[in-house]
């Protein structure tokens, strides 16, 4: 056996905390308030354990943990279906809440009640992933490929939207119409996720003025479906 490291990470109400973990499938192994604050989960292996934070620490997002996993699209589903079962809904504002999964993706986040980030990566991530748009494209397809990290591995999707708008003044117009669908339908799915409705309707008559081949929306499918995806992911239990 090697090594094994246990991420220890604050909480400012643990029964709260261990609440949270609890409605995603851990189990709590350990849980004691005096004589001071100390809590312990485990799934699949996979140990969590909880402290009082620094005197004078607040309640922030903090620097959590990653979680490598054999299926990190098998454990988002699960984890959407516990939370839905627990609140009605899924969280996805605010502390308490976990990140949107898109397919191929390879990682995802909970931010746990405290800020606390833990991160699930698919285990065979590939090690040479390229930030920051690859040298190997260029005009817009170099900024959906920016806009894609940015969305998916660093989870700003702030960042992302101002890419994506500023690429497309930049290289819209001699952009072809599948690159140009392509943002537009990521500019629709994070006007979603910003729960920003105006945008959404701008973006959805902007897909709707391109003239794409069936043979082209067949090739988009998954891609122009993203931002329907994401509102059923996000409605709440009936």
């Amino acid at each position: 056996m090697g090594d094994t490291a246990v991420p220890v990470l604050p909480t400012h109400d643990l029964v709260r905390t261990l609440g949270f973990y609890r409605a995603l499938g851990y189990t709590v192994t350990y849980e004691q308030t005096r004589p001071y604050v100390y809590g312990a989960l485990t799934a699949n292996g996979c140990d969590l354990h909880f402290a009082d934070p620094p005197a004078g620490r607040e309640q922030r997002d903090n620097t959590g943990c990653l979680v490598f996993v054999d299926d990190v699209a098998g454990r988002h589903r699960a984890f959407t279906t516990a939370l839905r079962e627990q609140f009605g809904r899924i969280p996805a504002k605010g502390f308490g809440r976990i990140t949107r999964f898109r397919p191929g993706q390879s990682r995802f986040s909970v931010i746990d009640p405290d800020g606390n980030w833990v991160t699930y990566i698919q285990r065979d991530e590939p090690e040479d992933l390229e930030y920051g748009g690859s040298v190997e494209l260029s005009g817009l397809a170099r900024v959906l490929d920016n806009a894609r990290i940015l969305r998916d591995f660093k989870n700003d999707d702030k960042a992302a939207e101002r890419a994506l708008e500023s690429g497309l003044r930049r290289h819209g117009a001699e952009a072809g119409p599948v690159d140009r669908a392509r943002a537009f339908a990521a500019l629709l799915e994070l006007a979603v996720a910003r729960d920003n409705p105006d945008k959404a309707a701008e973006r959805r008559a902007d897909l709707a003025a391109l003239e794409l081949t069936e043979a082209e929306r067949a090739e988009l499918a998954g891609e122009l479906g993203a931002a329907d995806d994401l509102e059923e992911w996000l409605r709440p239990r009936a």
